[in-house]
């Protein structure tokens, strides 16, 4: 069996007496989306900020291909592949689709961003940053504000950003948060188009998404994982039921 594309070993963070990640264990194949679920409160954007490098860890370790990561920084995880969308969307709404895009792309290149304003003039910058939009359906949005998208869209276009990044690993914390079901439905064929090419991360609260979408899931209870399996396994285990999933279905 090859080695996991993320692996997490020990993962902690606390403030005060507060345990918000305990102990967390996690193995990611490459290719696959794996959703990690639990209640409110859980830990589950907590542990992403921990993925992703925007909140150091107390303790533990995070494996990206091999190579240990837990000290590197946002931007550095970004250039070795990893890349996040955010709960609450965090598009530039002054920019327009195409330079969040191409802003992404300069960051990539390891820019300090102190030419932001050319960045969508470049030919190179442009190209790629219009591969990924029409990637998620977003190309023909390439010129409007990116204040003007409908909430879906502008959720779409933090998927572009993080691909244009060139990412290989994706990690999407509550894409579907605050959709209707049109535009939930888009990105959820979104969501499984991208799964045929990149490994992904999921955190989300539509249980009918996340079973239709998910190869493996870890079910994240005060902080702890109690459980990871395929969809099937995790759904019969009579702790998931009684921690968190007969509540949902019962709802």
């Amino acid at each position: 069996m090859s080695a996991p594309l993320l692996s997490v070993r020990h993962l902690r963070k606390a403030y005060g007496a507060l345990k918000v990640t305990d102990d967390v264990g996690l193995d990611v194949a490459a290719g696959e989306l794996h959703a990690i679920i639990g209640p409110n409160g859980a830990g589950k954007t907590t542990l992403i900020h921990q993925l992703s490098g925007s909140l150091p860890s107390d303790s533990g370790e995070v494996r990206l291909a091999g190579e240990d990561i837990t000290g590197r920084s946002m931007v550095e995880r970004v250039r070795r592949g990893l890349a996040r969308s955010f709960q609450i969307t965090s598009v530039l709404d002054g920019f327009s689709v195409l330079e969040n895009a191409a802003l992404a792309v300069q960051a990539r290149a390891g820019s300090s961003f102190r030419f932001v304003r050319p960045a969508a003039r470049e030919d190179a910058l442009n190209e790629a940053a219009m591969a990924a939009l029409a990637r998620v359906g977003l190309a023909d949005r390439a010129g409007r504000r990116a204040g003007s998208l409908s909430h879906g869209e502008k959720r779409q276009l933090e998927i572009a950003v993080a691909l244009a990044t060139d990412a290989r690993l994706l990690l999407l914390d509550e894409p579907l948060a605050g959709t209707g079901p049109e535009e939930s439905a888009i990105l959820v064929g979104l969501m499984r188009d991208l799964k045929t090419t990149h490994t992904i991360v999921l955190i989300e609260h539509d249980m009918e998404a996340v079973f239709a979408l998910a190869d493996r899931m870890s079910v994240l209870v005060y902080g702890r994982v109690i459980a990871s399996g395929d969809p099937a396994a995790v759904r019969a285990d009579p702790e998931v039921r009684a921690a968190y999933l007969g509540e949902e279905e019962a709802a």
